[in-house]
C-alpha cells in the first residue's frame, strides 16, 4: 500500500467553478483515484529501497501528472507529499532478511578490523620488545668489550713492567757473579732490594 496526500483546491474564478462542476463527475473522488494510479505507474518503475530513498522525486512528478491531468477540472493542486510506502508481508519479510544480513556483514566486516588492528598493535610491541632487547644486548656486548679492553691493557703494562724488573734482577744476578758494582734505576723496588742485599748501590746512595 501507498499512503500519500494531494492539497488542491477549486479555483475562485467562476470559469474555474463551473470547469469543476461541469468537466469531471465528483472532483474529489476522480483526483484521489487519478493520484493513486499515478503513484502506481510511478513506483512501479522503482525499486522499493528507491522508492523510499527518493520521495521528493515521486512527490515532484505525481504534482505534475495532477496539474497536467486536472487542468480542464477548474483545479489548482498546491502540494503532494508522500507517506509512506507499506509492501506486502512477504516483500516486508524478504526486505527485513535483508536488512539483517547487511547489518551481520557490517558488524562481521568491524569485528575483522577491529580484530587486524589488535593483531597489528600486538605485533607492534613484540617488534619494540625485540628491539629493545637487541638493543641491550648490543650494550651488554659493548660494556663486556670494553671491559676486555680495559683487562688487557692493564695486564700489557703488567708485564711490560715485570719484563723489565726481570732483566733488570737478570743483570744484577750476572753482576753479582762477577763481583761487579753495577748503579740500578731507584725505581725498580725489587731490584734495590736485592742490590741492598748484594752490597750494590743506587744512584741516591752513590751521591
Amino acid at each position: 500500500t501507498v499512503d500519500a496526500q494531494v492539497y488542491f483546491k477549486v479555483k475562485p474564478d467562476e470559469e474555474n467553478v463551473k470547469r469543476s462542476q461541469y468537466n469531471v463527475f465528483n472532483y474529489e473522488d476522480q483526483i484521489v483515484n487519478l493520484a493513486r494510479t499515478t503513484l502506481r505507474n510511478i513506483i512501479g518503475t522503482l525499486t522499493l529501497k528507491s522508492a523510499n530513498s527518493e520521495r521528493s522525486r515521486i512527490n515532484d512528478e505525481l504534482g505534475k501528472v495532477l496539474k497536467t491531468e486536472t487542468q480542464s477540472w477548474g483545479l489548482e493542486i498546491v502540494r503532494t507529499e508522500l507517506k509512506e510506502i507499506q509492501p506486502p508481508q512477504d516483500v516486508q519479510e524478504t526486505m527485513n532478511k535483508v536488512v539483517k544480513a547487511e547489518n551481520e556483514k557490517i558488524a562481521a566486516v568491524d569485528f575483522a578490523t577491529a580484530r587486524e588492528t589488535e593483531a597489528d598493535g600486538m605485533r607492534r610491541a613484540a617488534i619494540k620488545q625485540a628491539e629493545g632487547v637487541k638493543q641491550a644486548k648490543i650494550l651488554e656486548a659493548e660494556g663486556q668489550a670494553e671491559a676486555i679492553r680495559l683487562v688487557n691493557e692493564a695486564a700489557e703494562r703488567y708485564f711490560i713492567g715485570n719484563a723489565q724488573k726481570l732483566k733488570a734482577l737478570e743483570v744484577t744476578e750476572n753482576s753479582l757473579k762477577n763481583s761487579t758494582k753495577v748503579v740500578v734505576p731507584s725505581g725498580q723496588q725489587i731490584v734495590n732490594v736485592i742490590g741492598e742485599l748484594a752490597g750494590v748501590k743506587s744512584p741516591s746512595q752513590q751521591e
